[in-house]
């Protein structure tokens, strides 16, 4: 498509997506020098457009000032905007959050491909330049790497081009327009067009030059496009290399290849003369294969010399030899059944939004290498060729996804309706679909990291689509393809090479797996991690042993996409949908990460890097078994060190090399010079790195298991009787040494604790049986289906109070009744003894025709000087009972404040199997909580109640902190996570209400 003259209709004609744009091409990199090529650095034929443009923001088309490109009209005045970045996080406009629905929803009524022009910011960017002198007298062109959503570009008042797609570069000449010296770049932004309507994807929505702008030049003779085809022979072993290159104009020149390895040997050579295009094959040779545990790379030059033999140009592309392959049903990689350890990734900055940095993808790369995972699913766009560039080099696994996800067409309130979905089967919506995959597919083709080309997210499904898939097919046979949608409409079958489905529970799951299935299983969206969740997680994983066309999955997602904001006072604090006035939004459904939006890790991740370990510890008090779940890599970068520790405090420790081969298992005996003599044991061992990688320093342990024993208990010899018993007609008073405890007949509960002249109980303990709703129960709706446990926790009635007194103690009991049931009865004892322990014991009755509980606890306050923890109990991180795989019992150290900063306030920070926790002051003064190794309880200690964290819309919304609460729990539901909207947690992480419950803890001074 060539014009010259702009048009307006275009942003509703999906027919017009593409004026004078270049052919989409390989994003290889190209130098002058061969030394240059080597280095790979920056290259010097492109010369960074990046920082401040002239700008102007207007509401609406009519607004914006049209003539802005011409030569004379004057933008001095305009404001400035950082490039690249998003107009609304830069002072204009709003940017609003919303998720299957379309942004204009409810405000105009629009259809496929209509665009309310009186809702269509528009950015008006000016850029002046001067041609570097090293590139002047040379074709010039300009790229833009990413633009939100449709953009007509001018140079010195003529018109040069207009382009859709926001997530892969436009490219244009500049070169009939350049005039000496000073030149005026003017780009006209516009935030709606046809492509928004496929672009619906779950993020927020911005618009704006959001990615890198550069100029670039190129030899006269030059690789336009290049396709490295490197696979492997039939045994793995062997390399197979060949090469399309195409140059520019048609031009003539002689090639010579050059591949070398990593150490810089040569491994083959071949010149040879071409005209146009060609494809030259050569013999690598032996290879070590690319893989996500072992990335080996190899440098493929390519040296370019014209018809005079002059060098001209060298290009330096980085391969990885690799097969990836369906076999009897199964994928493999290098002929290897592959299991992806997947995490869905938006790219995303806080402050930045989707114009996220270098500095960014390496931490994200690092991260998700530290935690075990290996692949990633470009959810839903293509990225930034840097970050495929990482994944090659770091090794991990890619779906590449195009830019295309029309939810809202066709999914309404979650129900299914595609009346007028698109693109389904229309024609006209074809050419504009197409133009997505092709320039994701030539931009990207190069990087072994990308194993499966995705059709998108979310689209439904039809005759379009299809021609896409079998687009990618005949373009690249080296990788499949993935969709979803074929789950609505099975005649489409063919869009996918693989049964791909989102959120299906793990029975589900099974019944396919167990009904002779065509297709290899993954789960490209599963374990929505909103909040506090990731519950459960195992249950799919455990799917991997199980089933061999079981291939592994994808969370949803990997970082929370919240941005910052500042409150009333000034304060930042991070903001989800609504809180820019952005209407309609979806609230707070952008808060579905495992790591913060922040880039910091929650503790979701402790969870999900031990269920995605692929070297598993079986520990026992003599061995420990080592299973190598790798498919290429031994053991030999890892060291294991195997700890023994007695309630937290380390005794021994042992550090030993091992060789077990990729799939293979070794047992290793342990001695151990300490025997065992009382309490409670715990053996840890631990794979960590023997030396740093690119990824994690030296000793990061990427693997771990335990084995927890008892000895004999030690016994106590009580000291003869020193406290007394003092009985009023209201309280109940128990003194000794050093110590007085006081309970309130008229309370009915313990209302002192003094220790050293010191009153630990600033609020008396209660009875809980709610818990601050998470993300996800809120989802199924638990305030409704539970209702009666939050109204229980307030109101209740002691209906009892009986004093026991034996020689050595004495014992107050509570008896309480509620008015959700007549049956049910909690009694609560105190039992203080003569060293002032106060051992505690609470029993539930049951009762039948009640919901199941959230938890059983009993919660009280401390002042919020004691906010010191030492915890000897399952950890470091949070844990609940159905997603403590990733825990491990230790002593470890946290502060009450300590509060997990989940986007809306919930429950937060439970730690399963509390054998121990002090709670002290700076100078260690307290109480100790302890609990039975055997019955172990739960604990969460917060400045907060369960009632104040549920009545928070954010964080900054929560009370000025007063109080230590310490809720002591019995049990605690799970977190769930299967989904957010109507997942419950699974049926054994419940708690029955028909069924007796009880636990015991002690109370004693620290």
């Amino acid at each position: 498509m060539t014009t010259t003259q702009p048009s307006l209709n275009w942003l509703a004609d999906p027919s017009v997506f593409a004026v004078n744009r270049i052919k989409a091409h390989s994003d290889h990199k190209y130098y002058e020098t061969v030394e240059e090529a080597e280095a790979r650095g920056e290259m010097k034929l492109r010369h960074s457009l990046n920082g401040s443009w002239k700008f102007c923001y207007s509401s609406k088309p009519a607004d914006r000032p049209a003539q802005f490109f011409e030569p004379q009209y004057d933008v001095a005045s305009w404001d400035f905007i950082q490039v690249p970045g998003h107009i609304q996080l830069q002072g204009h406009g709003k940017p609003q959050y919303v998720n299957t629905m379309y942004p204009w929803d409810g405000i105009h009524e629009l259809r496929p491909p209509q665009v309310n022009m009186e809702d269509n910011p528009v950015g008006s960017y000016v850029k002046t330049f001067t041609v570097p002198q090293h590139m002047q007298g040379k074709p010039l062109f300009i790229s833009f790497q990413g633009v939100e959503s449709a953009f007509y570009v001018w140079l010195n008042g003529q018109f040069i081009g207009y382009s859709e797609d926001s997530f892969t570069p436009s490219e244009f000449e500049l070169t009939p327009y350049l005039q000496a010296g000073e030149n005026k770049l003017a780009v006209e932004v516009y935030q709606r067009s046809t492509g928004s309507w496929l672009e619906d994807q779950d993020f927020w929505r911005f618009s704006g030059i959001f990615r890198d702008v550069y100029l670039y030049t190129v030899p006269k003779v030059h690789i336009r496009d290049l396709f490295v085809h490197a696979s492997l022979d039939d045994s793995y072993t062997q390399g197979v290399l060949s090469v399309d290159v195409s140059l520019l104009n048609d031009a003539q020149a002689e090639l010579e290849f050059i591949l070398k390895s990593n150490s810089g040997e040569q491994l083959a050579r071949l010149v040879q003369s071409i005209s146009g295009q060609s494809t030259v094959a050569l013999e690598p040779g032996e290879v070590q294969p690319w893989s996500a545990e072992a990335p080996n790379l190899y440098s493929l030059y390519i040296l370019v010399r014209n018809q005079a033999g002059e060098l001209v140009e060298v290009l330096h592309e980085r391969i990885g030899f690799r097969r990836f392959e369906m076999i009897d049903k199964i994928m493999h990689l290098n002929g290897k059944r592959i299991i992806f350890k997947g995490v869905n990734r938006h790219e995303f900055n806080a402050r930045r939004g989707r114009a996220i940095t270098k500095e960014d993808m390496l931490w994200d790369i690092k991260t998700i290498k530290q935690n075990n995972l290996n692949a990633v699913r470009t959810s839903h766009y293509p990225n930034q060729s840097l970050w495929y560039e990482l994944c090659d080099e770091y090794g991990v696994y890619l779906i590449d996804e195009m830019n295309l996800e029309t939810h809202g067409s066709w999914q309404k309130m979650g129900a299914v309706e595609p009346s007028w979905n698109i693109p389904l089967h229309h024609k006209e919506w074809n050419d504009i679909v197409m133009d997505r995959a092709i320039s994701m597919l030539e931009r990207d083709k190069n990087h072994p990291a990308i194993l499966i080309w995705s059709l998108g997210n979310e689209s439904y499904v039809g005759e379009v689509l299809l021609n896409v898939a079998n687009y990618f097919r005949s373009a690249d046979s080296s990788r499949l393809v993935h969709y979803e949608g074929v789950v609505y409409d099975r005649n489409f079958a063919d869009c996918t090479d693989m049964e791909s489905r989102m959120y299906a529970r793990p029975a589900d799951i099974e019944a396919y797996l167990s009904d002779n299935p065509s297709k290899p299983y993954i789960s490209c969206e599963y374990m929505h991690a909103m909040g506090n969740s990731v519950g459960g997680m195992h249950k799919y994983t455990e799917l991997e042993d199980k089933y061999p066309m079981y291939q592994g999955g994808f969370i949803w997602d990997y970082i929370d996409q919240m941005l910052v904001k500042k409150d009333r006072y000034g304060k930042e604090f991070l903001a989800y949908g609504g809180d820019f006035d952005d209407r309609p939004n979806d609230n707070s459904f952008c808060g579905n990460g495992i790591v913060f939006a922040d880039r910091t890790v929650t503790p979701k991740m402790q969870e999900v890097k031990f269920l995605y370990q692929n070297m598993k510890l079986t520990v026992a008090k003599d061995s420990v078994i080592v299973r190598n779940d790798n498919l290429f890599i031994g053991t030999e970068q890892y060291e294991l060190v195997i700890s023994l520790e007695h309630e937290g405090k380390l005794l021994e420790q042992q550090r030993m090399q091992l060789d077990v081969p990729a799939g293979e298992q070794r047992q290793l005996s342990v001695q151990w010079t300490t025997e065992p003599a009382y309490g409670e044991y715990a053996i840890t061992a631990s794979l960590v790195l023997r030396e740093a990688t690119l990824w994690a320093d030296k000793g990061h342990e990427i693997a771990f298991g335990q084995h927890i024993f008892v000895a004999a208990q030690q016994s106590v010899e009580l000291a003869a009787k020193t406290f007394r018993v003092a009985v009023g007609d209201v309280n109940i008073g128990m003194h000794g040494k050093d110590f007085s405890i006081i309970f309130s007949k008229q309370a009915g509960t313990l209302i002192s604790v003094q220790y050293d002249g010191r009153e630990m109980i600033a609020q008396p303990p209660h009875v809980l049986f709610w818990r601050a709703t998470t993300d996800n129960d809120k989802g199924y709706n638990q305030g409704y289906e539970r209702a009666q446990w939050f109204a229980a926790s307030l109101s209740r009635k002691c209906v009892g109070v009986e004093l026991e007194e034996n020689e050595h103690s004495a014992t107050v009991s509570f008896t309480y009744q509620f008015s959700i049931s007549k049956e049910l009865v909690v009694k609560v004892a105190y039992t203080v003894t003569e060293g002032g322990e106060i051992a505690v014991k609470a029993d539930y009755s049951g009762a039948k025709d009640l919901p199941t509980l959230p938890i059983f606890a009993l919660s009280f306050k401390l002042s919020a000087d004691y906010d010191q923890l030492d915890w000897y109990a399952m950890g470091p991180e949070e844990n609940y009972i159905d997603r403590a795989f990733g825990a491990r019992l230790q002593a470890f150290q946290t502060r009450a404040g300590d509060v997990t900063p989940y986007l809306v306030p919930q429950e937060s920070g439970n730690r399963t199997g509390v054998r121990r926790v002090a709670i002290t002051n700076p100078l260690q003064q307290g109480i100790v909580i302890t609990s039975p190794a055997e019955a172990p309880v739960e604990c969460r200690i917060s400045p907060y109640t369960a009632f104040e964290l549920e009545n928070a819309l954010h964080q900054y919304e929560l009370p000025d902190v007063h109080y230590t609460v310490v809720t002591v729990a019995g049990k605690q539901m799970g977190v769930g996570g299967d989904d957010s909207w109507g997942a419950p947690v699974h049926p054994e992480y419940h708690i029955p209400s028909d069924q007796p419950l009880s636990f015991e803890f002690k109370i004693e001074r620290a």
